[in-house]
């Protein structure tokens, strides 16, 4: 035993170290027990240093095997430092502009536009008072000018509809009209792209004009020769509902509550306490409903089972319904940093609007989503000095959206502060409305928007033929493709989402019925127009795909309903939408 303790003490390991393939090399020194500082001192001095640098690691008597060894070794830890070294981002700067901070920043990728821009902000003081005319209205914009010409001129009066198949075009189909008071031709084309409307006097033709020859007039591209007459009597029903499929009632908005100090998508997402302030900003927006039995609409949120919240914020605006999903009101879970139960809903909106409370400013980029295009900030300020009154509260408002949204209204006033609360409503509900129309003008929205289009057309061209041949007699109801989903209310008319899903449950099931391959997995439902909701309970998300964990080198995963190559062209990165 003595023996073996002086051997410890003479032979002790100094460090141990691995190298993948290579194995692990572990060194005994043996030396007096007067010296085991400095040699120690002696192997970590070699083994830390720079790889250009080269030390003898054993006395001139060793061999020269064992020296080249140890400077193979020591080079291959370099390596393998610089390898596993990282460069951490640079802390987040955030510019002061005299004495305040703008309500949103631009990322430092870009690809945002910010309104009012940066250059005018220092121009801009919260205590100025507010300038704008009291007579300024808000307009909400038309997403389809032409949505609604087959409704007021043509279904109530006696007309015919043509469908085709153009080789250059896809599918068309015309539908005509004989004014015969004003003695002109009303003819509305749809294709694929766009739908063309135009009105001609009769005394331009020396003779009544063919389809072909009508739409040929509306749009110079069209090489078909025949058109097939349109004989089914509920074809204007479908014709109504192709027209209308991008006009919606509804919307859903959501909304974040930015704290003090926080600049990160899981720092905001986590908050759970709503201030008084906050609380009174909401109630501007509209009023707080119980989801349980709520029989409106309801932004695919659950109204049976309380699997998203308790409660939520709705109000209804010119005729139309807005649901607003709160962040704080959806359902929180603990150990989750990404909040994916907010998420889901939030990140699967297209406009969202951010209230802050403090000077820390929104940076554009900041929530992951590949649908959010549009923020709205809003933060609380001081009075106009000298303004006495009490009671009402002012508001700084900034706008930041994508590169490719278009502008759109009302214009913000200068400078963008408002100390009506009911002036904040009007002008931020038609704000929310505009930039959701406008963002579907978007490159990523209007590609499958397109799509949603195409599918749709050739859903209806195939049904009006079919059910044209079948009224004449020459194929059986049997062979027919069917759509069905009268069964159900589509709960709000759709949204963009909602629209592309339905396109590709159409041309999956007439896919199917003629007997063509299945690209798609999808169930069948009809164009034409679904009932109102009903007070049916249903957990399933309308016009939503759903969201997943923000992950390095992860895409956002959307719903399954969407098929996969129609998915594909949503999974780029986040930056690049």
């Amino acid at each position: 035993m003595d023996s073996y303790g002086r051997n410890e003490k003479l032979f002790s390991r100094k460090r141990s170290f691995t190298f993948g393939a290579y194995g692990g090399v572990d060194k005994f020194i043996c030396t007096d027990e007067t010296r085991p500082e400095s040699i120690e001192r002696s192997i970590l001095d070699i083994l830390d240093s720079p790889t250009s640098e080269t030390k003898p690691v054993l006395p001139a008597a060793s061999s020269q095997r064992d020296t080249e060894l140890f400077e193979i070794i020591e080079k291959l830890q370099g390596s393998r430092l610089d390898e596993q070294r990282c460069a951490f981002p640079p802390p987040l700067k955030v510019l002061k502009i005299r004495g305040t901070f703008p309500l949103i920043l631009p990322p430092k990728c870009g690809g945002y536009w910010i309104d009012p821009p940066m250059e005018k902000f220092d121009k801009t003081s919260p205590t100025v008072s507010e300038s704008r005319s009291g007579t300024e209205s808000y307009e909400i914009m038309e997403r389809d000018l032409e949505a609604k010409i087959y409704r007021e001129f043509f279904r109530s009066k006696y007309h015919h509809s043509f469908t085709a198949v153009d080789p250059c075009l896809g599918s068309l189909v015309l539908s005509a009209c004989l004014e015969e008071d004003e003695k002109r031709l009303r003819v509305i084309l749809r294709m694929k792209e766009s739908t063309v409307h135009g009105v001609f006097s009769l005394c331009l033709f020396h003779h009544f004009p063919t389809a072909a020859e009508l739409a040929k007039m509306l749009c110079d591209n069209v090489t078909v020769t025949i058109f097939e007459p349109v004989s089914y009597l509920k074809a204007p029903e479908l014709i109504t509902a192709f027209d209308e499929h991008r006009m919606s009632q509804n919307f859903k908005f959501g909304v974040l509550y930015q704290k003090e100090g926080q600049l990160t998508e899981e720092e905001i997402l986590s908050n759970n306490d709503e201030s008084k302030d906050f609380q009174e900003f909401l109630s501007i927006l509209g009023e707080t409903v119980k989801l349980q039995g709520f029989t409106g609409f309801r932004g695919g949120l659950d109204v049976c089972h309380g699997q998203t919240g308790k409660d939520a914020v709705y109000t209804s605006f010119s005729g139309r319904e807005i649901i607003f999903h709160v962040s704080t009101k959806l359902p929180f879970t603990e150990g989750d940093t990404q909040q994916l139960q907010r998420k889901r809903h939030i990140g699967n909106d297209i406009v969202a609007l951010v209230y802050q409370e403090g000077q820390v400013p929104f940076i554009s980029d900041i929530i992951s989503s590949h649908f959010l295009h549009c923020f709205i900030a809003v933060r609380q300020v001081e009075r106009a000095s000298g303004n006495k009154e009490g009671g009402c509260k002012a508001f700084q408002v900034s706008v930041t959206a994508r590169e490719d949204v278009p502008p759109f209204g009302p214009a913000l006033p200068d400078p963008p502060i408002f100390t009506e609360p009911s002036r904040l409503r009007e002008f931020l509900l038609t704000k929310l409305i505009n930039a959701e129309i406008s963002c579907y003008k978007a490159e990523r929205f209007s590609r499958l928007e397109l799509r949603t289009r195409s599918s749709l057309l050739e859903a209806l061209r195939s049904e009006l033929s079919a059910q044209s041949q079948c009224m004449q007699g020459s194929s059986t109801p049997s062979t027919l493709p069917h759509y069905e989903g009268n069964r159900g209310g589509l709960e709000g008319g759709g949204g963009f989402i909602e629209n592309f899903k339905r396109a590709i449950r159409v041309r999956s099931h007439s896919f199917d019925n003629l007997g063509v391959p299945r690209k798609t997995v999808g169930t069948g439902i009809s164009l034409k127009p679904r009932a109102t909701q009903n007070n049916t309970c249903s957990t399933e998300k309308e016009g939503e795909s759903e969201m997943t964990s923000k992950q390095p080198g992860t895409n956002v995963q959307q719903n399954d309903n969407l098929g996969a190559r129609e998915i594909n062209s949503l999974n780029c990165s986040h930056e690049d939408v």
